[in-house]
């Protein structure tokens, strides 16, 4: 399988979280609630930033140079992640829930810019091979098994 097919996987799963706090967290009635889902998602978006980074933005970004869409992509997870770390420090229920939802909107941004651009820059810079062994080491990461 190749890194960017492994990754898209992962953001069909963050559409699905996405999709559902969404669709809750008008209905959140704790500051508790909100923390709890932003540290959840805020768990699962650190590993997914840091596998992309380290498999595939680092493959990438000598094809696209140092300021290119790898260093946006870095700074968007930047974005993200910063969002969620500080939703546990704020302390009004409704920022919290606006916060959390900016953070799934710049993320949903985020991953369509990947989508789009990124993962097709992927298959116009790497072999079919690269990619395949990037997708290999995602596996390893993820500890799955992905061979039929």
């Amino acid at each position: 399988m190749k890194v960017t097919q492994a990754f898209l996987g992962e953001h069909a799963v963050f559409y699905a979280q996405f999709d559902h706090l969404e669709q809750n967290l008008p209905r959140a009635t704790s500051h508790e609630e909100v923390v709890a889902q932003a540290l959840l998602l805020q768990s699962a978006v650190a590993t997914h930033a840091q596998l992309e980074e380290e498999l595939l933005f680092t493959v990438l970004e000598p094809h696209t140079g140092q300021g290119g869409p790898v260093a946006v992509m870095r700074m968007e997870h930047e974005e993200i992640e910063s969002t969620l770390d500080a939703i546990p420090g704020t302390p009004d229920l409704d920022a919290a829930r606006n916060r959390l939802l900016h953070a799934i909107q710049v993320a949903r941004q985020h991953f369509a810019k990947e989508e789009q651009v990124l993962f097709p820059m992927a298959d116009q810079f790497l072999n079919l091979e690269e990619l395949q062994q990037l997708g290999d080491r995602w596996a390893e990461r993820r500890r799955v098994d992905v061979r039929v």
